[in-house]
């Protein structure tokens, strides 16, 4: 078993850390029926992991104990990327920039933790205790930011999904534009 696969583990039988994930992260463990079936062009498996409030589904890719297992979001709306080159750097993302989505509209980090802040004054010490429950490293909200635009760049063709009785129209970039 990977560490990824063992980080998964742990979050399903923790429900302390279940339940730190699904708010203000978002990424619920319980919500793990995508609105619909999803495929990659390549035939990896998806494999749902957990939702969020708007419908949108977190799969892990390939196999359990696979070499490479990175996590796509797939929205409610047809938009899909990868958040994260494996499990790890999925949930480090998820919990120090639980408004990563947000992203994509042209919010500035500093204006969308402003905003967290002032409606969760505990999150930096909530924040640093659940990486540290998780066993994860701590990285600046601009670090995280560059790896998910990173990763993100990396989604498509090979793992934008599509519905399989589509005619196999893919969904779109959440992240359309080179983040170079």
């Amino acid at each position: 078993m990977t560490a990824p696969d063992d980080l998964l583990r742990r979050i399903e039988q923790e429900p302390s850390l279940a339940t730190a994930l699904a708010w203000p992260g978002d990424f619920d463990v319980e919500r793990r029926d995508p609105l619909e079936d999803l495929a990659l062009p390549t035939g990896i498996p998806l494999h749902p992991i957990a939702g969020c409030g708007a419908g949108g589904t977190y799969f892990l890719c390939g196999e359990a104990g696979a070499q490479e297992r990175p996590v796509l979001y797939a929205d409610s709306e047809g938009q899909a990327t990868l958040i994260g080159a494996d499990l790890t750097e999925a949930v480090t993302l998820v919990v120090v920039l639980p408004f990563w989505r947000d992203l994509t509209k042209g919010f500035a980090i500093s204006e969308l933790g402003s905003d967290l802040r002032a409606d969760h004054p505990d999150f930096d010490a909530e924040r640093d205790r659940l990486l540290h429950a998780l066993g994860l490293a701590p990285v600046s909200e601009e670090e995280a930011a560059a790896r998910l635009l990173a990763v993100a760049a990396r989604t498509a063709p090979d793992y934008l999904p599509h519905v399989p009785d589509d005619e196999h129209l893919p969904y779109e970039l959440l992240f359309p534009n080179d983040p170079a």
